[in-house]
């Protein structure tokens, strides 16, 4: 995940570059606003791979005398049927419709909204003992 991470590197590298750049010669705030956040969204996938690599080191495919064979067995954990995605959709659904319609809905929307991602979050979390 290293040639990863310096990829996405260069990515938010060049969105900080254009986002300054564009904030001192347009003066537009939706704009500047679009690339800063771009240049976050980047820096998130840049810390993500970098933070796996420092965790778990080369993969196989990193490697030139990796092997096919090395990535064979479980790939992971996936979790089964769960209702906690629906709830967290419900929620997210809510609350757009409250912005239109009133604080009232955003709210109920936004204790769903939070009631769904805890949910997620949490479900597979089993207290020691």
């Amino acid at each position: 995940m290293k040639t990863e991470a310096i990829l996405f590197a260069g990515v938010a590298g060049f969105f900080l570059v254009t986002d300054v750049l564009y904030a001192v010669w347009s003066k537009d705030p939706a704009g500047t606003a679009a690339l800063t956040v771009s240049f976050l969204m980047a820096l998130l996938v840049t810390f993500f791979f970098a933070t796996n690599y420092r965790r778990k080191g080369l993969r196989p495919e990193d490697r030139g005398d990796g092997e096919i064979h090395e990535r064979s067995g479980p790939v992971d954990f996936f979790p089964p049927h769960s209702a906690w995605p629906v709830l967290t959709a419900a929620g997210s659904a809510l609350a757009a419709l409250g912005v239109v319609f009133g604080l009232w809905l955003f709210l109920i929307g936004l204790g769903v909204l939070l009631a769904g991602v805890f949910g997620l979050v949490l479900q597979y979390a089993r207290p020691q003992g």
